[in-house]
């Protein structure tokens, strides 16, 4: 399946594309609250199908509107060739896998299309640094193949520290798995990091998958579903985060 290419954004415009746009909703979340008479433009319900211009004002009838500004958070287990964001012709985006949700979400950092496992998302801007800044030590969690049996050396470098095109990764946790594999427990996030690592010390990546961000873990979740984080697990993520 093929990723749906976006149009300029022009106006006049769809109502329900203006309301994805502007991150209140999906499409067709959008669709659905105009059915129900739950939309207005200039203080008028909205119609399906309408087209609306920039100036127009719209909003949600008020019990939407609470409901609306509730904090989303959100684990999905990314498959293998999926991107994080912004796809271009031909990608599918994790984006797609999450349209049913009632408020529109967005990926708490990324996860490279030749990888898979856990991605967060959520609606919530105020943690975006917080969770991704290396300064805060947020730990995250990957179980990684390479193409050749690993040595004492190996471990070591990983854990001490890669030279990558100058830069000098920060000390990781490291344990071997077996003759091809390990895990490994990273505190910062530098793009394609993990490949670039075993790259400089002669290796390449087979396998590459997330299985945990600070207390959240992938468990048994199949690749493409995704649920809520709630509970004693939300507050344990928050709190970590927020410390």
């Amino acid at each position: 399946m093929k990723a749906p290419i976006e149009s300029p954004i022009t106006y006049p415009m769809r109502l329900n594309r203006h309301m994805y746009l502007e991150k209140i909703c999906s499409r067709r979340e959008a669709d659905r609250l105009i059915e129900n008479g739950l939309v207005f433009v200039n203080g008028k319900k909205a119609k399906m199908g309408q087209k609306i211009n920039k100036s127009d004002k719209v909003t949600l009838d008020k019990t939407i509107e609470q409901k609306q500004a509730k904090k989303m958070y959100v684990m999905f287990n990314k498959p293998v060739g999926v991107v994080s964001h912004n796809p271009q012709l031909g990608e599918k985006s994790a984006d797609e896998y999450l349209q049913h949700l009632p408020v529109k979400v967005s990926p708490l950092g990324r996860l490279d299309k030749a990888s898979h496992g856990l991605m967060l998302f959520s609606n919530d801007g105020t943690i975006v640094d917080k969770l991704l800044n290396p300064k805060y030590d947020h730990e995250k969690e990957y179980t990684v193949m390479v193409d050749k049996r690993i040595d004492k050396v190996f471990l070591q470098k990983m854990e001490q520290g890669v030279d990558i095109e100058g830069y000098t990764t920060k000390p990781a946790t490291i344990s071997k798995i077996d003759p091809r594999r390990f895990r490994l427990i990273l505190t910062e996030g530098k793009k394609h990091q993990i490949r670039r690592m075993c790259a400089a010390l002669g290796y390449q990546v087979v396998d590459l998958k997330r299985t945990r961000v600070q207390n959240i873990r992938l468990g048994n979740m199949k690749p493409g579903a995704y649920k809520e984080i709630t509970g004693l697990d939300l507050l344990d993520f928050l709190k970590s985060i927020n410390h």
